[in-house]
């Protein structure tokens, strides 16, 4: 409906009425074509995600995934999530996406306080986000996520933790309790609103995820909060460095193939889809393509400690060794010197962030791409 001043995303402002039966035509011609080029792996999560999906119709979303279902094997207990905001919330559609086949649903409050909201630039106020989520619990979605921010404009240390405070006593499966950063591009990088300093949005940093805990929520990824086992089997996949196929304007894909045994011989290609709308609704085939490569060696090694070093559980040496193909030894001495420094520690074969690795991840991340050099 209108882009926020933060948001370096891949999405754009409505104009008119949206071409859903067209983009849902090139949606699945896309996954055909990717079907065809990488053969049909079962399919455990979908992520319906980027801009605003539930701008979409409940019709369009269950053809999208009545598609899905012709085209790859499904998993019985699939995963399918949909990104909404409570801005573009028509209540009565909550049903009928939950009837298509939608699963779990993922609200981008963002803030509980309208003057936080009204810095944001979001169009939609405290009581819209309490309506929105009311009505999704009413609708039957068994799991939901709410997005949170903190570190915003003129937001105070107190009113963070009360706007946090606000969010938990919805009683959410999910959080996601991540800072706002001023994204290069954006509006807010151009011209910054004032805000805490470092220290101040590390103290309230602290203070949240103590609230978090008491509130029977558990951290399993830097800013991912559940309870009762509810973590984001979609997200997880990403940080566990899982494949996924991409489709859509601007869309990513990560697909990993063995020639055989030997160390050398994993391959990993990677997929653009072309970022503007209207190029990709024109384009066709290969043609939507805007980039592909090849991620090996370090470049892959470099991949996989960004991603799984977020996972609060860590990674096992077999981990590293089954998705980079490398052996373990060659960061022997990073491990030892993370350790040294408090940023991680040991279990057997099993590598874990401590709390302060967590909270200085760069710093952590760097240790281990010093030996790719």
């Amino acid at each position: 409906m209108r882009k926020c001043p933060y948001c370096d995303f891949n999405s754009h402002a409505r104009r008119g009425p949206l071409p859903e039966a067209v983009y849902l035509e090139a949606l699945l011609s896309d996954l055909a074509l990717a079907v065809g080029h990488h053969g049909r792996r079962p399919l455990a999560t979908v992520f319906l995600g980027g801009g605003t999906p539930n701008l979409f119709s409940p019709e369009t979303i269950a053809d999208l995934l009545a598609g899905v279902r012709r085209l790859l094997p499904v998993a019985a207990d699939v995963e399918v999530t949909l990104e909404a905001n409570p801005g573009a919330d028509d209540r009565a559609r909550w049903r009928a996406y939950a009837e298509a086949g939608v699963t779990r649903l993922s609200l981008g409050v963002q803030s509980l306080d309208d003057r936080a909201l009204g810095a944001l630039g979001r169009i939609h106020d405290a009581a819209q986000a309490r309506r929105a989520y009311t009505a999704a619990r009413s609708a039957g979605f068994a799991s939901v996520n709410l997005d949170l921010m903190t570190g915003l404009p003129g937001q105070s240390a107190e009113e963070a933790w009360a706007d946090l405070e606000a969010l938990l006593a919805l009683a959410p499966d999910h959080v996601s309790w991540y800072e706002l950063t001023y994204e290069a591009g954006t509006p807010f990088a151009r011209r910054p609103p004032p805000r805490l300093g470092d220290d101040e949005r590390a103290r309230v940093l602290e203070g949240g995820r103590e609230r978090l805990a008491h509130a029977g929520y558990v951290r399993y990824e830097v800013s991912a909060y559940a309870r009762g086992g509810r973590w984001g089997r979609h997200n997880l996949g990403y940080w566990r460095f899982a494949d996924y196929l991409g489709i859509g304007a601007g869309a990513h894909a990560k697909i990993s193939a063995r020639e055989d045994a030997s160390p050398g011989a994993l391959r990993v290609r990677r997929e653009e889809r072309v970022r503007e709308p209207a190029r990709y609704l024109a384009a066709a085939g290969e043609d939507r393509l805007a980039t592909v490569s090849e991620v090996t060696g370090d470049a892959l090694a470099s991949e996989f400690f960004l991603n799984a070093w977020r996972l609060v559980n860590g990674f096992d040496e077999a981990d590293l060794r089954r998705s980079t193909g490398e052996d373990p030894a060659r960061w022997r001495g990073s491990w030892a010197r993370a350790e040294e420094l408090g940023l991680a520690r040991s279990e057997g074969a099993r590598w874990r962030p401590t709390p302060r690795g967590l909270d200085m991840l760069l710093d952590l991340q760097g240790l281990f791409l010093e030996p790719l050099g």
